[in-house]
């Protein structure tokens, strides 16, 4: 089921102004990571009907998703420096 184009707008401003205060972003930021997450396109194309869903479910979704790369992003860096330190032989860092 495909929702109006213009109710789906709103929505996802809705869920943008949530999104951004449960990860303590800007709104700038909260849209950007928005339109790249999984979330985006499953709520476009009304996968599962999804777009039906409360503003703060889909808020949440949206946050899981960015806690989940945040995390992933900080242990890529981690594993980054853990082998600049390994090839670091004179003391210094």
């Amino acid at each position: 089921m495909n929702a109006n184009p213009i109710l789906l707008q709103k929505k996802y401003a809705r869920v943008m102004e949530c999104f951004a205060q449960k990860a303590g972003i800007s709104l700038d930021a909260a849209l950007d990571f928005f339109y790249g997450s999984q979330v985006y396109p499953l709520l476009r194309d009304g996968v599962s009907d999804l777009h039906c869903m409360s503003d703060e479910y889909l808020a949440e979704e949206l946050y899981l998703e960015y806690q989940t790369r945040k995390r992933t992003s900080q242990q890529g860096r981690n594993s980054v420096e853990i082998a600049g330190e390994e090839g670091n032989t004179d003391g210094n860092r």
